[in-house]
């Protein structure tokens, strides 16, 4: 397959409110670049814009203002079908009449391919995805997974050059989100394919992406890898969108080599703050659960009561009430460590190496 490049300049989409008459922006100046064979996801919560991002992306949305470009290509007035890309949607989209092996060649027969070519190729794809056996089945005889397979290889079989991705498990059970992450991961990578993907999902964007674009009220807040976006966000909302978190007030003492905080009379020096803290500023210290410790009450940063312990195999989850809300704390190696018993007094506290100090949003 062709891999190409997109790139985004300084896109906005404006909606006119059919009540007021209002002029109401749904993206607002977004710019970014996907190279070719990445895997970019858009992440944010509902009504921030991605899905308007992705639908002016494969021309089912025209821009207000701003540039598409594909490869070299600008492909901003170009209408969908003159565009190389292909899109995955949420309902699948399967044609109901037609069995598995008519839905995947329906692309290719379109496009005049010679019979014995779609014979072959069909076949091929559905190879991958372990579906050649079903064939000769209809959509509605094929679990939701199997559904999901279909569509997309059916996206992928006639070779775009980008491969748009919206919200494409949201209607699976757990576990088979689970399995189709792995699957959707691994076909793109073989086939080494340009893709977006939207989701509102963080679990989706973390393990499925080499970028992650996290979207709010129409604007970009960051771009980054998931290990970035997770342990370095640029702001509370970003930190808590990606995962389960605290936030413990404290007290900029310095900003050298670390960011030195005081919380509730203890120093810390953490190694990540946010630009422009300055000594004598009031700040917040973000924290994962795996990054927080329990101990004796009065040791740590904060006082509570363990008020449930979640046993995950290989870690268990000890829920504390404090007056910073219910905070998480994940024990990793629980048969090797201390854990505290549902109802028990303990202290919070964590490991600054772990940590961010952010700016008080």
């Amino acid at each position: 397959m062709r891999s190409k490049s997109v790139r985004l300049e300084n896109i906005t989409k404006v909606f006119k409110d059919p009540q007021s008459g209002q002029n109401v922006p749904a993206v607002e100046d977004v710019s970014f670049e996907i190279a070719p064979g990445e895997l970019v996801t858009l992440l944010g919560p509902s009504g921030c814009g991605k899905t308007t991002v992705l639908r002016m992306l494969s021309g089912f949305e025209p821009p207000t203002s701003g540039r598409i470009l594909i490869g070299e290509q600008d492909v901003t007035n170009i209408p969908p079908n003159k565009r190389d890309t292909a899109m995955v949607f949420q309902s699948y989209g399967l044609f109901p009449h037609m069995n598995v092996f008519d839905n995947v060649a329906y692309g290719l027969k379109l496009r005049k391919v010679p019979r014995p070519a779609v014979q072959e190729k069909v076949m091929r794809f559905l190879e991958m995805v372990g579906l050649s056996a079903l064939a000769k089945r209809p959509p509605s005889r094929l679990s939701g997974g199997q559904q999901q397979r279909v569509a997309l290889v059916r996206s992928l079989i006639v070779e775009p050059s980008v491969l748009l991705l919206d919200e494409p498990l949201s209607n699976l059970d757990a576990l088979l989100r689970e399995q189709m992450r792995v699957e959707i991961r691994r076909l793109q990578r073989s086939l080494s394919i340009t893709a977006m993907y939207v989701t509102h999902d963080r679990i989706e964007a973390m393990s499925l992406s080499d970028r992650i674009i996290v979207m709010k009220a129409g604007k970009i807040v960051q771009i980054g890898t998931p290990s970035e976006i997770y342990r370095d966000p640029v702001d509370t909302f970003v930190a808590g969108f990606v995962g389960k978190v605290a936030f413990f007030p404290c007290t900029v003492a310095s900003v050298a080599e670390f960011c030195r905080v005081e919380v509730r009379g203890q120093n810390f020096d953490v190694p990540k703050w946010s630009e422009g803290l300055k000594a004598r500023d009031e700040a917040l210290v973000m924290c994962r659960p795996e990054s927080l410790s329990l101990g004796n009450p009065g040791e740590g940063i904060e006082d509570g009561v363990v008020t449930a312990n979640v046993y995950l195999g290989n870690s268990v989850e000890s829920w504390v009430k404090s007056d910073q809300g219910d905070v998480l704390a994940q024990i990793d190696n629980p048969d090797m460590k201390k854990i505290w018993k549902e109802g028990e007094p303990v202290s919070l506290t964590f490991q600054p190496e772990l940590a961010k100090v952010l700016k008080k949003s």
